[in-house]
């Protein structure tokens, strides 16, 4: 008769069979957000996905949801909280309520050119980083979106023809909102994906976006005017729970941080072309360039001054990551 092993034996051998083949843990990343399917924004973390799948040798899948299918960028911070999303493609006007100075960049004005974006952000991007970090958020990537402009589906050259406007701005976008009402202009506060259809019944006839990001959305068949004259910086950022990228090996955060960070840097290398090339096409379909007078134009950049100051003295901005953008742009 077989002689049974003893429980001590057994449990030794069951031991060893965990230290000679470990148990791959695997981790499912959910991504989403409003960018439609087939965009460049899109074709690049797909590609960033892929990549962290292939490098981490099928322990990291990304899965991706977008043109909205997962509601507003508050419904998917939300579903982050409760763990249905690990991350999303998110603005940094809704990111704001989780980490106020995320929308840094943004501020009116702030920036006069691509030369100066570019020299601030290789010094204020880490910086960034490390505050989404105490919040409980991992900046996988920034990408630059670029400067936003008001367009509308009407001439817009003077003081007046504003003050008529029906406006949208992103709901929780403080500083839109800031800015237009000291303008003394009425505003029409939606979700981003409600934009098109309120162009289409004329609930807003004018908005604010980059050249790229309203063909992207298709809103260029309906604007016909664009004032010349940058509002604002715009950046979008990768975000995921904080705790789910601690979960990951050190070994799969860095592929999983390289694929995302470098999908970034491509976004960044092409958005200047891919705004003029959506400028062009705009123009092509009927788009008119306009511009505001000298004083009209003195205004609004005053009442970004003031806006700015506003923000700080509100707490809504910190002063220190505002020094720190003048300080990299050479202001002082």
């Amino acid at each position: 008769m077989k002689r049974l092993l003893s429980p001590l034996l057994f449990a030794a051998l069951f031991a060893a069979a965990f230290v000679v083949a470990p148990v791959s843990a695997q981790q499912v990343i959910k991504i989403a957000t409003v960018a439609p399917d087939g965009s460049a924004w899109m074709r690049e973390l797909r590609a960033a996905g892929a990549e962290s799948q292939t490098g981490t040798q099928g322990r990291v899948t990304v899965k991706f949801y977008p043109g909205g299918v997962m509601g507003s960028d508050q419904v998917v911070l939300r579903k982050m909280k409760l763990g249905q999303l690990q991350g999303g493609m998110l603005t940094s006007s809704d990111l704001a309520t989780t980490y106020p100075d995320a929308p840094i960049y943004s501020l009116p004005f702030l920036f006069n050119s691509w030369e100066q974006v570019d020299k601030v952000r290789p010094q204020v991007d880490p910086l960034l980083a490390k505050g989404f970090e105490a919040k409980g958020l991992h900046m996988l990537g920034a990408s630059s979106i670029g400067f936003a402009y008001i367009m509308s589906t009407k001439p817009l050259h003077s003081r007046a023809d504003m003050d008529r406007v029906k406006l949208w701005i992103p709901q929780n976008d403080v500083i839109a909102e800031r800015t237009f009402k000291m303008a003394g202009i009425s505003t029409i506060p939606l979700p981003l994906g409600d934009v098109f259809t309120s162009l289409q019944t004329g609930l807003v006839d004018t908005v604010a976006n980059t050249p790229s990001g309203a063909v992207a959305l298709q809103w260029q068949g309906k604007v016909r005017s664009m004032i010349n004259l940058p509002l604002t910086f715009v950046i979008g950022y990768v975000v995921m729970d904080g705790k789910v990228w601690q979960q990951l090996s050190p070994a799969d955060q860095a592929v999983v941080g390289k694929a995302f960070a470098a999908a970034a840097a491509r976004m960044d290398a092409g958005i200047k072309h891919d705004d003029a090339s959506a400028l062009a096409a705009m123009q092509k379909q009927g788009l008119v360039l306009t511009t505001l007078d000298p004083a009209e134009a003195a205004r609004w950049r005053d009442i970004g001054a003031k806006v700015t100051t506003q923000m700080v003295a509100d707490k809504l901005i910190s002063a220190d990551m505002l020094d720190a953008v003048h300080k990299a742009m050479g202001a002082h």
